[in-house]
């Protein structure tokens, strides 16, 4: 499965999976600053996974009804780097399909 990190992952949580063998591009370095419609657009032509903590992208999906390769929603309430690593690791080792879906992933708070 293909993935696309979105900007406000910042760069060192897509650069820590695709070191862990994850096949994954970072928006900044493809399409910075672009408009969460091109976003959405990349990743069906390319058939990426978005991973985003951007909530605009489920009004995009089930809203305005935009068709998806898929989106991976982090609604974390910690959202230092360590934890994105960690939350997305657990996910996307789980073997999951997340291909075509909506999923909302939220941290195990203690």
């Amino acid at each position: 499965m293909k993935f696309i990190a979105d900007e406000n992952l910042g760069v060192r949580v897509p650069q820590y999976r695709k070191n862990l063998g994850f096949n994954i591009i970072w928006v900044k370095k493809v399409a910075p600053g672009k408009p969460d419609i091109q976003i959405l657009e990349i990743a069906n032509k390319e058939k990426r996974v978005l991973i985003t903590l951007d909530k605009d992208f489920g009004e995009l999906v089930f809203k305005e009804k935009f068709v998806t390769a898929g989106v991976i929603f982090m609604r974390l309430k910690d959202e230092s780097v360590e934890n994105k690593k960690k939350v997305l690791l657990n996910l996307l080792t789980s073997k999951k399909d997340f291909y075509g879906k909506f999923t909302i992933v939220k941290d195990k708070i203690n």
